[in-house]
């Protein structure tokens, strides 16, 4: 059998070496700075962002990189260490949405939407990327790179929103119109707040109810797994990993027009009153009863009780009760294989093989349809397990997965 790879993140210097040295020989000069951003892993609360609902991500500590240096002109050059021979250009004077392609619409994407924003004095810049966020693993290396470009561009022009939480609110929504406007990549924003806007120690409770200010709508939760002799084990199933193929776009407009049959603004509204009934249980029933469209009756089930779910886990792990917390990811994976419908395989049979060896629980994180799993597991267990998942991967014909040593790390910031 196969060692599993572990993929450990890259230090603050190493970082910074990596980006300015890629920068240094693609454009003969230094560039005017180093930003990082991470990636995320999501606790729990999943699909559940652009239905108004709850989440509680952390930022994990591998990064994205970004040496930058602002030019006097409108045109963009991007380099990434995944093909550090391949510059792509592009000009932001008349740039329409979707007119980038390829990965350069996310960086590039970003001072478009800033510019689209009003922030005119935002210009051209010269980049270079360095990450060991994996790609297509579920971890939002897309967001690793939009909002450490956003934070690269706001410093470097004087915007002046990067150095407080409620500023990089602005910063986030560049990331975010970048993502779905310029790269067409539906996403719903939690990535992007978790990149930001997390702490060491701690996972967000973010809550993407509307009309929430910055400060309402994030709640810091310490998240120690040292505490309670823990780890948490990422692991990308390395299943391929697409959220633009529409499958992400139809479960959203089903979950809107469910809202709409139920006369309510969203699915929030509905969770809400579910969980202030005397009986919830018969409530869900009642409101599941008025759809019609048993596909539609399946994703506000999920997405009804993943909302719940997010404040059970917080309750549970604050008071050290690791079961109750293990079964909550549990009950989270079988709703998203079974009612929301975006597993596969891979992620399902990561999330058995990981119960079965000891996982107080398992659940796939991110959007799905490929990506990575995460499993709540006794500190020193996190490889072992690991490496029984490969060899079950192995077994299968699937290809090989890698894990990630994860812990709750600080947000997008200037590294040098």
């Amino acid at each position: 059998m196969t060692d599993v790879e572990f993929i450990e993140p890259l230090s603050h210097d190493e970082g910074v070496r990596v980006a300015t040295n890629l920068f240094r020989a693609t454009y003969g000069e230094n560039p005017a700075g180093i930003w990082a951003a991470p990636g995320r892993v999501n606790l729990i609360g999943e699909h559940t962002d652009y239905n108004a609902g709850l989440c509680l991500p952390i930022a994990l500590p591998h990064r994205t990189f970004i040496a930058l240096k602002p030019r006097n002109d409108t045109h963009v050059n991007v380099v990434s260490d995944v093909d550090p021979e391949e510059v792509a250009e592009a000009d932001l004077d008349g740039l329409e949405a979707g007119e980038v392609k390829g990965w350069a619409a996310y960086p590039v994407g970003v001072a478009w939407a800033l510019r689209e924003a009003g922030f005119d004095a935002v210009q051209g810049f010269d980049a270079a990327f360095s990450s060991c966020v994996p790609l297509g693993s579920g971890l939002s290396s897309s967001a690793a790179m939009t909002c450490s470009t956003a934070l690269a561009l706001d410093d470097v022009y004087g915007l002046g929103y990067g150095s407080t939480d409620a500023g990089r609110v602005t910063l986030i929504n560049a990331a975010i119109k970048s993502e779905n406007d310029m790269a067409g990549a539906s996403t719903g924003g939690l990535d992007q707040n978790a990149s930001m806007r997390c702490s060491l120690g701690h996972a967000i409770r973010l809550d993407c109810k509307p009309g929430l200010s910055a400060v309402e709508s994030v709640e810091p939760k310490e998240f120690d797994l040292d505490k309670y002799g823990l780890e948490l084990l990422v692991l990308d199933t390395q299943a391929p990993h697409q959220l633009n193929d529409g499958q992400y776009a139809q479960r959203r407009s089903t979950c809107e027009a469910a809202a709409a049959l139920l006369g309510v603004a969203n699915l929030r509204v509905t969770a809400e009153a579910i969980k202030a009934a005397d009986d919830p249980q018969a409530a869900l029933a009642d409101v599941l009863a008025k759809l019609d469209d048993e596909t539609m009756k399946k994703r506000v089930r999920h997405v009804v009780t993943e909302i719940a779910r997010v404040d059970e886990f917080v309750d549970a792990f604050a008071a050290g009760d690791i079961a109750t917390a293990g079964k909550l990811f549990n009950a989270s994976h079988d709703s998203l294989r079974d009612d929301y419908e975006v597993t596969v395989p891979e992620l399902d049979i990561a999330v058995e093989v990981a119960r079965a060896n000891g996982a107080y629980g398992a659940r796939m994180t991110g959007g799905g349809f490929g990506g990575s799993i995460i499993a709540l597991v006794d500190k020193g267990q996190g490889h072992e397990i690991a490496q029984k998942i490969a060899d079950r991967f192995e077994k299968e014909g699937f290809n090989a997965p890698r894990a990630l040593p994860a812990y709750a790390a600080a947000a997008a910031s200037r590294e040098a």
